[in-house]
């Protein structure tokens, strides 16, 4: 095991000590409950399962057989998630066959950051995932169930359900992918098509034309954003079987995996005799391993946030420094767009998980000793793939190396030495940056600010030619508190023209990029937030601000005693709290912690 891995995880042992201890003596008093259906009064349990077959309610009135419920983000307007509207027939079949019952036990908003993105709509997206994890609560509440099957794959869906399932640690549980969209246009192509776009090269309907070719079919979207980062994070944790993560879905190979998912969950109940509740599996190694993936494959920097709300629902406190230091010993394996030109798919034609997490096995850069759902304990069985064969579904073992040099490499020969994920750190606060797909003649900038308080002024002024020079923008008050933290992916077309005309330009803000951040480099997710105080909100037009996103450093060139004495700009958010159902979200608002600590407003953040 490398050393700093060694000492990362460690030390995040020790900081966790006493909220993890907390966690697990609570887990432990609602094991010690025992079967949760038993003790239901006769009124409660005729409740539970009036709407069930005559024989299942038989067996549900006794303690017998396993209950396992479904908790599913299936909507038909989400692409990764129209595949699970066969999912629950599949599930309550395979289980019944394998001794069990299983019932539906609730559905969780899922929102499309796709549709979203630049739209009023994506101010709710973020505090959608701590929607998600209490709808899920609400799902399980009902005591029925010694076990539950997670149906989600996009941003904000799988972080939601893995909090919402940690707080019902007590319960086994497994998580089941839908899989990718068949490849369809290039994504080169596609950012080719926006950039004309935003130059008015071409009108909308090319432009909507190249989109719909890219975003073709039922299935997530197959670049490698933070839907997709979400299915390598869960895998790599042990929750899902192995290998079966990038699955097209409507194969047979991918239903054979749902029923086997199904099945799988049985065998973890404290009614048998290896019960693996999630919330001792969750725990300080599995969470590194989560972050170690993340930097491997130069994945979304959404789970700079992400990752920590779900580390604190199991009692584990990580930040951005565990962050930063695994980043420099954990180097680039994975170029999947937009690290390279490859999508989701030719990763899986390449060898996929199991070649990756070989790999990072062999090399000492993960923990291999983890509490998986898998039929053997550890790590090692993930580096084998499904096949589906005369005998039925078997596991057998993945390529020995990749099968595609150019997507994914080797420890030995990186794409880059490091994760390329920094934090930023200087007199205008904290933040992160993420650089493995920016070039390197990109990664240090120094340019005077410009300053604005909404992306849609961004644009305008971009369409007035008003950026038509070396420039840092800075876009404030798009923090969680301030309009709910929305991506600003929107950003990204006519910032990369700038670059590509020549211009040196950056992008500092409070606010998110996408999963799918780019080659233009940026300081995001400053904290404190401008509405809490931050730094940025003293940055006029003009201020020459240097960003190097290799050293991590962001500051401004101004006298600091001037700096200090200037007086922070109004907050101008104010627009962006009605309408779209916005008002409704004023409370997590007001509330929201930093984007440091996951920025939450649930009940385990202090």
């Amino acid at each position: 095991m490398h050393p700093t891995l060694e000492k990362v995880t460690q030390t995040i042992i020790e900081r966790s000590r006493d909220s993890r201890g907390a966690y697990l003596s609570r887990l432990e008093a609602a094991v010690d409950q025992g079967p949760h259906r038993a003790k239901l009064a006769c009124g409660n349990l005729a409740h539970g399962f009036a709407a069930c077959a005559g024989g299942e309610k038989e067996d549900l009135a006794g303690s017998q057989k396993p209950n396992v419920g479904i908790i599913s983000a299936y909507n038909d307007m989400l692409s990764a998630h129209e595949p699970y509207k066969d999912f629950p027939a599949l599930i309550k079949q395979a289980v019944r066959d394998a001794g069990g019952v299983a019932q539906f036990a609730g559905g969780v908003p899922a929102m499309c950051d796709g549709v979203t993105q630049g739209q009023p709509g994506m101010e709710l997206s973020l505090f959608s995932r701590d929607v998600i994890a209490m709808s899920t609560a609400i799902g399980l509440s009902h005591n029925m169930f010694d076990a539950a099957l997670y149906l989600g794959v996009c941003d904000k869906i799988v972080p939601g359900l893995l909090i919402g399932a940690l707080s019902f640690g007590h319960l086994p549980a497994v998580f089941v992918p839908a899989g990718p969209m068949p490849s369809g246009l290039p994504n080169k192509e596609k950012v080719r098509i926006r950039q004309l776009y935003a130059e008015g090269k071409v009108g909308r309907k090319e432009l909507l034309e190249s989109e719909s070719q890219s975003y073709h079919s039922p299935g997530t979207c197959t670049f490698y954003g933070t839907a997709n980062s979400n299915q390598m994070m869960v895998e790599i944790m042990g929750l899902h079987l192995p290998g079966s993560s990038f699955i097209n879905p409507y194969t047979p190979l991918r239903d054979e995996l749902t029923k086997a998912a199904a099945k799988q969950v049985l065998k973890f109940t404290a009614a048998g005799n290896d019960f693996r509740p999630i919330g001792r599996a969750i725990d300080e190694k599995a969470i590194v391993n989560a972050l170690i993936g993340l930097l491997a494959t130069g994945g979304s920097t959404n789970h700079t946030i992400h990752l920590i709300a779900i580390a604190r629902a199991a009692g584990v406190i990580i930040n951005w420094d565990d962050f930063d230091k695994l980043s420099k010993i954990i180097p680039l394996l994975a170029k999947i767009y937009p690290n390279g030109s490859a999508d989701v798919n030719h990763f899986q034609a390449a060898g996929g998980m199991g070649v990756l997490i070989a790999e990072l096995l062999r090399n000492g850069l993960l923990h291999g000793d983890i509490l998986t759902i898998g039929d053997e304990r550890g790590m090692a069985q993930y580096s084998r793939e499904p096949k589906l064969t005369e005998a039925g579904l078997r596991w057998e073992a993945g390529p020995a190396s990749s099968q595609d040099d150019a997507v994914i490499s080797t420890v030995g020969q990186p794409f880059q030495p490091t994760g390329g994920l920094n934090v930023m750190h200087g007199n205008l606060g904290r933040g992160v940056s993420k650089i493995s797909a920016v070039a390197e003649q990109h990664q240090v900038v120094t340019a005077p600010a410009v300053v604005f308080d909404d992306q849609d002024d961004v644009v305008a002024a971009f369409k007035r030619g008003e950026l038509e020079k070396d420039c840092i923008v800075v876009l404030r008050f798009q923090g969680p508190k301030a309009n709910g933290m929305p991506e600003l992916h929107k950003l990204t077309p006519p910032l990369g023209v700038l670059q590509d005309k020549g211009f040196k330009v950056a992008l500092i803000t409070d606010g998110r990029m996408s999963g799918a951040s780019g080659k233009v480099p940026s300081a995001i997710h400053m904290c404190p937030e401008c509405l809490d105080g931050g730094p940025l909100a003293k940055v006029r037009d003009g201020d020459v601000i240097v960003l190097n996103t290799q050293t991590g450093e962001v500051n401004v060139q101004v006298d600091p005693a001037e700096f200090e004495a200037r007086v922070a700009a109004a907050n101008s958010a104010k627009g962006h709290h009605f309408g779209m159902g916005r008002e409704l979200f004023g409370g997590f608002r007001a509330h929201a912690s930093s984007a440091e600590t996951g920025a939450t407003n649930l009940f385990y953040v202090d």
